[in-house]
This record gives structure tokens, C-alpha cells and sequence, in this order.
């Protein structure tokens, strides 16, 4: 497949082991630029080393790393994807399509999950990935950022295929790690005073959101273990909530 006039940005920090399947796999595309967020491992050389243009920045703030990977970007279209991501061979030709057309000015992309190994999750979501760099006014929200554009947009076939959640471990590592955000956006917004009542609330939400809404018990086991987790997450971030809360009384 030929190379298209679309700058990737990846915004990664210490995916050494992940880092070169995704670069190669956007081979397809002419600028790859590595948003590198104060990795300690191989990261930044390895992404070098594959041609991508990398730029050292650290910052918690999601919307500023995608701010920053913008700014570097040379070419009229900006593919946004994560270093657990691969474009399937569809989604590429799409790619190629839409570029060439100016009915839109971005594009959603059709995300398919696969959990603990390669058990793919039953609901597939749906992302802005692609834009026009002059009609993407940027990204805003520190966590769950959401990005601003002017005019239409639209869906392209293909999947991005995100193998996310690979161990236990790594779960718990991240829900630890992001829940302190989580938590003190909440508390920084004035959430509502933690009671007793709002743990269970917030967890079967979650459990029901996941194994329910999306589907997640037709992934049986995995199904199970992953609606847990995210009711265990929702847990955490509202008892970090609770802790933040007490603290303030205190003082």
C-alpha cells in the first residue's frame, strides 16, 4: 500500500514493548510523530529508530500531549492512535479514501477491544481519530479529553484493534495510577459529599454499564472479570473522592 500525506501522533510512555508493531503497522502513512511522556524505558529510541519524529513532553494532562503531538504535525490530515492500537487493512484503505474527499472534516473510527489476551470485547465503540488539522480547534478535558471541530463529520469502515487490559496486574497498576486524577477532577468540580449509599451506586452502574449495556457477558468468563474490574475501578476513584473529602474537613 502506498504511503498517504497523513500525520500520525502517538502519545506513549514506556511501551517498549509495544511501541514497534504499532509504529510499523502506520507505515502506510508519510509523518509518525512519538508524543513521548517521560518514558524510563526504551520508548523514544526504539520509536526513532523506526523513522517517527519524537518530542519529549510530561504532563498528566491528556488534552495538552494531543495539543502538543498538533502543533508538530506537517501534513493536512492527523490520525490520532494509541500504542495498544493497529489499523486493520480496511480501515487503511478507508483512510486513503477519505483523505482525498472534502465531505467531511473528521472522522469516527470503529473500536474493537480485546481483553486479557486476545478475547475480543462483544461492544465495538465509536472514536474521532481522523481530522482536518485546520478544523480541529484542538483537545480539551485532562482525562477523558474530547476534541473540538468545526464542520461535519464521519464514520469510516475497518477497526482500530486496541489490545488493552493484558494482565491483572496491569489493571489494577493503571486503576491506581488514574483513579488520583479521576478522583481529584471530581473533587476539584465539587462533587456531591460522599455517602455510604453512593459506593454501591456507582459500582453496580458500572458492573451493569459493562456486563449489560455493552454486551460483556456474552465474552463469558472475561466477560465477568472485566465488569467486576470496572465496578472495582468506580470503586477506588470514589474512595480516593471520600479520602480528598474527609482531608478538607479536617483542615
Amino acid at each position: 500500500m502506498s504511503t498517504v500525506e497523513v500525520s500520525v501522533i502517538i502519545i506513549a510512555r514506556d511501551e517498549e514493548e509495544r511501541i514497534r508493531e504499532c509504529i510499523e503497522n502506520l507505515s502506510f502513512c508519510k509523518e509518525i510523530i512519538l508524543v513521548n511522556n517521560d518514558s524510563q524505558d526504551k520508548t523514544p529510541q526504539i520509536a526513532e529508530s523506526l523513522g517517527a519524529k519524537v518530542v519529549n513532553f510530561k504532563s498528566s494532562n491528556f488534552s495538552e500531549l494531543r495539543n502538543l503531538g498538533l502543533k508538530q504535525a506537517s501534513y493536512k490530515w492527523i490520525l490520532y492512535i494509541d500504542a495498544d492500537e493497529k489499523a486493520d487493512e480496511t480501515l487503511k484503505k478507508e483512510i486513503g479514501r477519505a483523505i482525498n474527499s472534502d465531505e467531511f472534516n473528521a472522522y469516527f473510527i470503529k473500536r474493537k477491544n480485546y481483553y486479557l489476551g486476545s478475547n475480543e470485547w462483544p461492544y465495538a465503540e465509536k472514536i474521532q481519530r481522523l481530522f482536518k488539522k485546520d478544523k480541529l480547534g484542538g483537545w480539551f478535558g485532562q482525562l477523558h479529553e474530547s476534541p473540538s471541530v468545526e464542520g461535519k463529520a464521519g464514520e469510516l469502515q475497518g477497526f482500530l484493534l486496541h489490545k488493552t487490559h493484558r494482565s491483572l496486574e496491569e489493571m489494577v497498576d493503571k486503576t491506581n495510577e488514574w483513579s488520583e486524577t479521576e478522583a481529584f477532577l471530581r473533587y476539584k468540580n465539587n462533587h456531591p459529599k460522599m455517602s455510604w449509599w453512593r459506593f454501591p451506586r456507582v459500582m453496580i452502574t458500572a458492573f451493569l454499564s459493562s456486563y449489560i449495556a455493552q454486551g460483556g457477558y456474552k465474552a463469558k468468563g472475561v466477560g465477568l472479570i472485566e465488569s467486576i474490574y470496572q465496578a472495582f475501578s468506580a470503586f477506588v476513584t470514589y474512595a480516593k473522592l471520600w479520602e480528598l473529602q474527609k482531608k478538607e474537613e479536617k483542615n
